[in-house]
């Protein structure tokens, strides 16, 4: 599955947010608990910088808190979009003038200033949320873990993996993917602590030094967190993954490969790095639907070999979920089980009710 299957609303300032705190909203005021203390902490982030250069940044956003009372997620949307029309260059960041937060790296000088200018914003001012979505083993019915997928705070409801794709262009595709992290790690403290927790995150960015550190200090229990490589790695940085997660594994922490798609790891990394659970995607379950192989899929025989749990991604409807299990697939995710959710209310839900969208017809 992609980094997330949306954005935020795209918002043009006429209109309230639906389901986030406006007026209209107080039916689903308990389920929007997550989305609005998140939105908070970035809040409290701007208006505790002590750097006078972010000044402006602050009067406006108190200004905007104050015109909008009773609604901090739109007053802080206006903010965001008020931040990025500001001035040019680095004064964009809310943070202030070319100041970083701690421990991440900016560059500037590339070749599209503004983009550059657009992610230094999120990086500077947190402008990011974790939605998680329920991953189910399939034959008992139950929600065995989420997987954890990245929000941003957005006025143009672009989708997680264009805002990845701006920032690996202007070279802060790292910067971006370890701030996202920090905010999955952070969010997943909220989930039921018997559930695992996936984080996506590219082979070049698992081998950071911060990335590695993060995650053994998550507080998470380490037999509680997959990871799941996405995207393509060099030979050396592939030796890399696989002799730094072998100690990692012996503590229970687990690793996911693509099996299927554009991205899909070859089969002699699988063999090399023997991961715990293979995902395969909507290529694999269309090829399956087009009609009986005699010829098992190879990937499958592939996973018995190395002992891989082989899960289905975008499952919609039960007769796909019906081929994957005949296929021999033992996991699965997709909007037919759950769609990503913030609100820590629906997390708690797919424990409450196991076999909810997961019948299988007969």
């Amino acid at each position: 599955m992609s980094r997330d299957e949306f954005a935020l609303p795209a918002f043009t300032g006429a209109e309230e947010m639906p389901g986030l705190g406006g007026p209209d909203s107080t039916p689903q005021a308990a389920e929007n608990i997550s989305l609005r203390s998140q939105v908070m902490e970035l809040i409290d982030d701007v208006l505790s910088d002590p750097d006078p250069a972010g000044e402006w940044a602050r009067v406006q956003l108190r200004k905007l808190l104050a015109s909008y009372p009773d609604n901090p997620e739109r007053a802080f949307l206006e903010h965001l979009i008020g931040t990025r029309k500001h001035g040019t260059g680095q004064q964009s960041l809310p943070g202030g003038a070319g100041r970083a937060p701690a421990g991440r790296l900016v560059i500037h000088g590339t070749q599209d200033p503004g983009m550059t200018k657009r992610i230094e914003s999120v990086l500077g001012s947190r402008l990011l949320l974790t939605a998680f979505q329920p991953i189910h083993e399939l034959t008992e019915g139950r929600v065995a873990g989420v997987e954890a997928l990245t929000r941003f705070v957005s006025s143009d409801g672009a989708d997680a993996d264009i805002w990845f794709r701006e920032a690996d262009a202007v070279g802060l595709g790292l910067e971006l993917e370890i701030a996202a992290l920090q905010c999955a790690v952070a969010a997943g403290r909220m989930v039921p602590s018997h559930l695992f927790v996936a984080f996506n995150l590219t082979p070049a960015t698992l081998i950071e030094t911060r990335v590695q550190d993060l995650l053994q200090n998550s507080g998470l229990a380490m037999d509680k967190i997959v990871i799941e490589l996405r995207g393509q790695a060099t030979d050396k940085q592939w030796d890399w993954i696989i002799r730094w997660v072998k100690p990692l594994r012996r503590m229970g922490l687990r690793v996911a490969v693509d099996g299927s798609g554009s991205g899909f790891t070859p089969a002699e990394r699988i063999l090399s790095l023997q991961p715990d659970i293979i995902k395969l995607d909507r290529t694999f379950i269309d090829g399956i639907l087009e009609g009986p192989d005699p010829d098992e899929p190879a990937v499958v025989g592939l996973a018995r070999e190395v002992g891989a749990v082989l899960a289905a991604e975008g499952i919609e409807t039960q007769t796909e979920l019906a081929a994957v299990i005949d296929a021999g697939l033992t996991a699965g995710q997709g909007y037919l089980m759950g769609r990503p959710s913030v609100h820590p209310l629906d997390w708690s839900s797919w424990v409450i009710q196991p076999n909810a969208g997961v019948t299988v017809e007969t």
